[in-house]
Formats: structure tokens, C-alpha cells, sequence
């Protein structure tokens, strides 16, 4: 039996990770109490298992509340994504760094067990900022072009320094694009990646921002979730000095996975996508080098291992 805190919980991975936990607990034990923490929720859950903290992140009896029963693991998903942080730099910064470190300061001496909770915290591809090398590896040194990747930068840091202190048994995960994001992406730039997959499935017309040559990194919402818990479940004695990996990705280009998705409902489908590149947005999410992680994948962390499996997790919800 385990109690588990999860910020963000109402966005897209928050929301899979819940259902995940719910129905398979953590590392063999299941979960007796399930703390979500967002700004709002939609409903109230049906699950009794399941305690709703509306507010922010940021609010010190927020956490409190979160922290009432001794903790298991945390994950800390909630962030203020690139966009909105650089329009609002006294927001981005409370909630991507101050309130991580505040999540982890609040964690001082709470063991469980005699251990410090596991914490996992979903750090981003965007640490490595936008002009990347002709290849990315473990050793790529990270160059934020954006607050939001420097704080989460700041943030693995963090992590590793609560580590260090005892606070937590930490572990940081870069996020790429995870898909399929439903809905309309809520002015999300790279909303195109999770539409190609919803669209054509509906048999509905789509305008990608981007040529079908571009090359991004893609990883499913199932393989997303699986790597988490992974990172929750894995002996922390196997973690490395930084306490932060890259997750594992499938690197392809917008025709091969607009191909593999035609091929699954139908080749016609293809006609609905009508290319009308961007150059800010195909620089930003359509020109991706290589990906090399092999100290990830020996820790257990995997990506969906092909085109086809990609399409078939991450419409699975």
C-alpha cells in the first residue's frame, strides 16, 4: 500500500499516468492513496482512493495538504509550458523552479519506511535549446533559449541536490513531444504532431505548419507513462551522478508517420494533409538530429520501438 502525489494531474500525462496507477499500482504495491494537484479539476473523482488539492503549486499550504500523510513517491509533472513562460516570466518562474524546489524542501525528513520518497520530475527536451548539434547524445552539453528550459534545467539540478541531502530519491526524465494529445492543442505549436493522428483516423482535413521531409522526435503517451513509473520503480543505487536521462525517442519525419497512419486506415487519408510549412515552427519542431541514448535504454527506459507501435499506443486512450 503506498501513498502517491501527482502535480499536474489534469493535463494529457497527467491524466494517463493516474489511470496507469490506479489500475496497476507501483512497483508491485498498490496504491492506498492518490493526491492529484492542479489548478482545477473537472469533476470530482469516482475512485476513493483519489484526494483532489485544487490551487497552486505554488501556494505553501497547497503542498501541505498534498504532504499531509507520509509520502510514498511524487510526481511532478506541472509546469507552465515555453510560450506562456515567456510571456509571463514571474509565473513561469513560480511554478517550473520555485515551486519545484519548494515540492522538494517540503520533502525534508519525510521517510516512509525509513526511505526518502521516490521523486520523479518530467524535465524536457527544451534544455538543449534550439540550435542543436549534428547529433544529440548524453554527453550534449544543455544551452536553454528559453526560461522554461533553463528552469527546468535548474530543476534537475535541484533534484539531484535534494538527492544528495537525503531529501528524496530523485530521478529527472526529458520529455520530448508526447503523443496524441486530443483536442485542438490549446495554441500549442507543435499541436500538429498529436492532430495528424486524430485527424486522420476521423477522416479529417488537416494544415501541418511543417514540410513532410521534417524530423522530429516522437515518443506515445503509453511509452511516456512507462518510463515514468519506471523511473519511480528502478533501484536508485542505478540512477547516475546527474539523477537525469533523456527519454528514448523514434525519430521520423512527418511523411513516414503520415505514411504509417495511411496504412492503418486507409492510403486515401493521405490527401487530407496539406503541407504548409512555417520556418519558425518547422525550426523548432521538424529539424531534430539523431538521438542517442544508450545510458537510458540500460537503465530500462525504451521508446515505442516502431512507427506502428507509436500509432497504436498513442491512441490508446
Amino acid at each position: 500500500m503506498s501513498h502517491i502525489v501527482v502535480t499536474g494531474a489534469q493535463g494529457f500525462v497527467g491524466r494517463a499516468l493516474v489511470k496507469r496507477l490506479l489500475a496497476e499500482g507501483l512497483n508491485g504495491r498498490e496504491v492506498s492513496k492518490l493526491t492529484l494537484l492542479d489548478i482545477a479539476f473537472d469533476a470530482a473523482h469516482a475512485d476513493p482512493r483519489v484526494v483532489q488539492i485544487a490551487g497552486s503549486i505554488a501556494d505553501t499550504n497547497v503542498r501541505a495538504q498534498a504532504y499531509a500523510s507520509p509520502v510514498d513517491a511524487v510526481f511532478h509533472l506541472a509546469s507552465i509550458p515555453g510560450g506562456a513562460a515567456e510571456r509571463d516570466y514571474a509565473l513561469g518562474r513560480a511554478i517550473n523552479l520555485d515551486a519545484t524546489l519548494g515540492l522538494l524542501e517540503d520533502l525534508r525528513g519525510v521517510n516512509q519506511d525509513g526511505r526518502a520518497p521516490r521523486f520523479v520530475f518530467a524535465s524536457t527536451v527544451a534544455v538543449y535549446g534550439e540550435k542543436l548539434p549534428d547529433v544529440v547524445d548524453e554527453r550534449t552539453l544543455p544551452a536553454p533559449a528559453l526560461s522554461y528550459g533553463a528552469h527546468k534545467l535548474m530543476g534537475e539540478a535541484l533534484v539531484a541536490d535534494a538527492t544528495r541531502l537525503g531529501w528524496v530519491q530523485g530521478c529527472s526524465l526529458r520529455l520530448p513531444g508526447v503523443v496524441a494529445r486530443p483536442g485542438d492543442g490549446a495554441g500549442l505549436m507543435s499541436a500538429f504532431m498529436s492532430q495528424l493522428f486524430w485527424k486522420l483516423a476521423t477522416n479529417e482535413p488537416l494544415t501541418v505548419p511543417v514540410s513532410p521531409e521534417g524530423v522530429a522526435w516522437w515518443i506515445s503517451v503509453g511509452a511516456c507513462i512507462d518510463n515514468l513509473l519506471h523511473a519511480a520503480s528502478v533501484d536508485a543505487e542505478r540512477f547516475n551522478a546527474r539523477r537525469s536521462y533523456q527519454m528514448p525517442v523514434l525519430r521520423l519525419s512527418v511523411a513516414e508517420v503520415v505514411d504509417a497512419l495511411a496504412e492503418r486506415f486507409g492510403q486515401e487519408r493521405k490527401t487530407l494533409v496539406t503541407y504548409a510549412p512555417d520556418p519558425f515552427v518547422e525550426r523548432l519542431f521538424a529539424t531534430y538530429p539523431p538521438l542517442l541514448t544508450p545510458e537510458a535504454e540500460q537503465l530500462g527506459l525504451r521508446h515505442d520501438g516502431s512507427v506502428e507501435q507509436l500509432i497504436v499506443r498513442a491512441m490508446a486512450q
